[in-house]
């Protein structure tokens, strides 16, 4: 699903290549079949947001925004665990699942890192990436309500993740 692969770029720290690529990134949105209407605006709106700011700007938000406040992590155990114990166990099973797929991480960011979820989401099918991301569909509905809390603009990508993540579609 190229709408993960999309998310996952969006909430990932922010580089000149996002930007060089953001011609692209407004054609999928507008072209895809797997984005609906309110997902499309939302999406190029965010996209907007990117083009209206300098790199540095957009790098020092994103900081502020995930890197600072902790209510906002895309370490998505951090909101279930904190530093309790637990996250460990939690963290290795994520990265089990992973190799079971035989996925190979070649990140530096820890396996619970959103954007690298939506990564291994994109590569699931439509059924499978529901199910998966529903595991965390609390965490999403939290994060979602802490970034429009802090008026971001990260809040309506979150929103969306929230939105894919419920198995209620599935039933339909």
């Amino acid at each position: 699903m190229q709408i993960y692969k999309l998310l996952s770029a969006l909430l990932d720290y922010p580089s000149q290549d996002l930007l060089n690529n953001l011609p692209e990134l407004q054609a999928f949105v507008e072209q895809s079949l797997e984005i609906d209407q309110a997902e499309r605006l939302a999406l190029h709106a965010f996209l907007a947001h990117l083009t209206s700011k300098s790199l540095t700007d957009l790098q020092a938000d994103y900081v502020q925004t995930f890197d600072m406040t902790a209510e906002h992590s895309l370490h998505l155990t951090h909101h279930l665990f904190g530093d309790d114990k637990n996250r460990g166990p939690a963290l290795i099973d994520l990265g089990e699942l992973y190799k079971d797929y035989g996925v190979e991480v070649v990140s530096k960011e820890l396996p619970d890192y959103l954007p690298l979820i939506l990564e291994f989401a994109a590569y699931l099918d439509e059924n499978e990436a529901t199910v998966f991301l529903s595991d965390a569909k609390k965490v999403f509905a939290v994060l979602t309500e802490n970034l429009q809390k802090a008026n971001s603009p990260y809040a309506a990508l979150l929103s969306m993740i929230d939105n894919r993540a419920t198995l209620t579609k599935l039933a339909a």
